[in-house]
């Protein structure tokens, strides 16, 4: 199993708790620069309350990360799930700015991303004289591998281990909630399928059948009219 799908099974293990998700869905207006994570805030959704839209709208005016941060968020993110040949990377899904209005809508997470973010610039400035976004590809990834895998990470990394968790977890929410993440997942919705029952070679072979007083619906009937008189 590649990076990818430990993040995806990871993601969609923990969706459920809709702890980081609160408040975040699409609107047409709003979204990233390839159509990608965007959050609904105004009037989208007809059935929120006139409080909920109002607050949203608020937060979306407002900016918490720097530029700089906006930056660091973005080359981090793209990091941790970079393009393939079967989806854009993170920031063509909007993640970004999904973690930017996360902080906003649910303020306990910007203390631990804000002193994340100081944290790796300052390992970084320490090593090779660089902030994290101005590193070269491999002097950032010596950094990551270091921070990535708590179990063999050394004690003087561990808050570089606490963020890294915590923003790979926003980052895996934000990508597969997103109109891309979601194509990549395959997930269709309430799409209508067909199945016309058990296959008859099985029945046979486990030496059952269907009633045969009950009238089924077959795949030549399916687009008649049913007469629920009829004997």
């Amino acid at each position: 199993m590649d990076r990818r799908e430990s993040l995806k099974v990871l993601t969609l293990g923990s969706l459920t708790a809709g702890a980081v998700l609160a408040g975040c869905e699409p609107k047409a207006d709003q979204k990233g620069a390839h159509g990608g994570h965007d959050h609904k805030a105004v009037d989208g959704d007809p059935q929120r309350p006139a409080n909920e839209k109002e607050r949203d709208a608020r937060l979306l005016k407002e900016k918490f990360f720097t530029d700089h941060e906006m930056a660091t968020i973005t080359v981090l993110a793209n990091l941790i799930i970079p393009a393939d040949d079967r989806s854009g990377n993170a920031e063509e899904a909007g993640v970004p700015e999904f973690i930017e209005f996360t902080v906003k809508d649910q303020p306990n997470h910007q203390t631990p991303i804000r002193g994340g973010l100081r944290w790796l610039d300052v390992e970084c400035l320490n090593r090779f004289g660089k902030s994290f976004k101005d590193c070269a590809q491999n002097q950032q990834t010596e950094i990551l591998d270091e921070i990535a895998w708590p179990e063999i990470a050394k004690p003087e990394m561990q808050r570089g281990v606490t963020f890294f968790n915590h923003f790979r977890n926003l980052v895996a929410s934000g990508f597969w909630t997103s109109k891309i993440g979601i194509e990549d997942i395959g997930y269709q919705g309430n799409t209508a399928t067909v199945w016309d029952g058990v296959p008859q070679d099985v029945l046979d072979e486990l030496g059952v059948s269907y009633d045969p007083n009950i009238r089924y619906v077959t795949l030549e009937d399916r687009q008649t009219p049913m007469n629920f008189d009829e004997a």
